[in-house]
């Protein structure tokens, strides 16, 4: 009897789990058939010193991206209490409906690029409740002027909203507020879904699937992780397809993409501080090579890759254009 229990404990049991791990990491059949786009932000591209414009039109045409992830930062469309400012917006929606591009749009206190929280520097002082209220207008605003574009595809509301980590101005979510906030967008625009993203190594992914008529998330290979420095994550691709099947054996199918392939340097300090060799030390060619690989063997095939705007200004500020011929080559075969 003894003998019996301890097999059952120490053989059978972790060989069950190994089983059904291996079940749900495997059940998706893998396409190779991946359409490709690209998050951009015109503060990024301004925090490289490129001429955001023209790396803009230069992802449009040159490289032929007809997918765009774009983010209605809060700074940029209401630099003033109540004076809302869209000529920035209003220029990347245009130019996306001439190309023939369609847009998922972020909004929301938390959108796209470090430090994340896209504070306005006139909320800082506010009380909560007030500054919630505040940014429920500026969602409003933001929606009601969009919602028509034949290029709009998604809403993006929030980014990675349950991850918590610390940075300043940005409190960890407060989730009742949150639903207001996906409720105000869907009664404005129901006629667009609304897409909610979670981390990829790190979200548990359930609260974020639930809440969204599409769920998004990361993959990042190569990361700074204090207090090791720069660290490859030792993961695989079945950990994300293992964690989507899951998704959809508790909750049910519904369209998943990867909305965020970081194909740029994660560094300690602002990219365009850091040398070229320290860049090119944490993404390199090799590495962009291996973080496609990684992506494809996931089971999403829809993929949003991150860094055009690092891509342009190594083309454009160093005359180093390898990267950008590369991602070419990804846009030409999968338009």
């Amino acid at each position: 009897m003894r003998f019996l229990k301890f097999f059952i404990k120490f053989v059978l049991l972790p060989v069950a789990v190994i089983c059904i791990v291996l079940y749900f990491a495997s059940w998706r059949v893998f396409s190779q058939d991946i359409t490709y786009g690209v998050s951009f932000s015109k503060l990024h591209a301004d925090e490289l010193g490129v001429d955001w414009k023209a790396a803009y039109q230069a992802a449009l045409y040159d490289l032929d991206i007809k997918h765009f992830r774009l983010s209605a930062h809060w700074p940029m469309i209401e630099p003033r209490d109540d004076a809302f400012s869209f000529e920035e917006m209003d220029y990347q929606i245009s130019e996306a409906e001439k190309a023939g591009a369609d847009v998922i749009l972020a909004v929301g206190l938390r959108t796209p690029g470090w430090p994340e929280c896209h504070r306005p520097e006139w909320t800082l002082d506010m009380e909560r409740s007030v500054l919630q209220e505040k940014q429920l207008s500026y969602v409003r605003e933001v929606v009601n002027r969009y919602k028509d574009s034949p290029a709009l595809k998604y809403w993006q509301v929030e980014n990675e909203a349950f991850l918590h980590f610390a940075t300043q101005y940005c409190e960890d979510i407060d989730v009742d507020f949150f639903k207001k906030e996906i409720a105000l967008v869907k009664e404005l625009d129901p006629a667009h879904p609304i897409m909610i993203t979670d981390s990829g190594e790190f979200g548990r992914w359930y609260k974020a699937y639930r809440l969204g008529d599409v769920f998004a998330t990361s993959q990042y290979l190569y990361v700074w992780y204090n207090p090791f420095g720069p660290i490859r994550y030792p993961i695989g691709p079945g950990l994300f397809t293992l964690k989507r099947n899951l998704m959809e054996w508790f909750f049910g199918e519904k369209p998943a993409i990867l909305s965020e392939l970081g194909l740029e340097p994660w560094l300690s300090k602002p990219i365009k501080d850091a040398s070229l060799e320290e860049q090119f030390a944490l993404m390199n060619e090799e590495r962009f090579d291996e973080a496609i690989r990684f992506g494809r063997k996931t089971s999403f095939t829809e993929q949003y890759l991150w860094g055009v705007e690092w891509w342009y200004y190594l083309k454009e500020k160093h005359n180093r254009p390898e990267i950008w011929e590369k991602a070419r080559g990804l846009y030409y075969q999968n338009p």
